[in-house]
């Protein structure tokens, strides 16, 4: 691909993401921050430890973003926020020790939590769509 492909595309991606709603960014987030603990698992099986290195830190920039963006009004975000620390704290002992068996617990962890709130936007899309159609 050119560089003005490459551009097009890098502005096609842009707005992509610009015109997605909160719970869409999020959900995205989330799948990343799943292919990226995914990637560290694999990448500790090869013993690649910079690559594993790499993409857990990632991970955990990833949920230090999540943890930024919570709107502490609400008492889930409380919640979240105690989740996201421990999230943290056990991915610098995995990162620290290796550990595959604490990185696939985080990880399960990650994609519970993702499939939780694509559950929820579903819900939610689910609920306007009706709500919208009722007036």
């Amino acid at each position: 691909m050119d560089i003005k492909g490459f551009q097009g595309y890098q502005g096609y991606k842009e707005q992509g993401i610009s015109e997605m709603s909160q719970g869409e960014l999020l959900l995205l987030l989330y799948d990343e921050l799943v292919k990226r603990l995914l990637r560290a698992g694999l990448a500790l099986d090869k013993a690649d430890y910079p690559l594993f290195e790499a993409s857990v830190d990632r991970s955990l920039d990833i949920i230090h973003y999540l943890d930024d963006t919570l709107d502490m009004q609400y008492p889930i975000s409380r919640n979240l926020n105690r989740l996201y620390d421990y999230l943290c704290f056990e991915l610098n002992r995995v990162k620290a020790g290796r550990n595959k068996t604490e990185l696939e617990r985080v990880k399960t962890m990650a994609g519970e939590l993702r499939d939780t709130f694509r559950e929820a936007q579903k819900n939610s899309t689910q609920e306007l769509t009706s709500a919208g159609s009722e007036g």
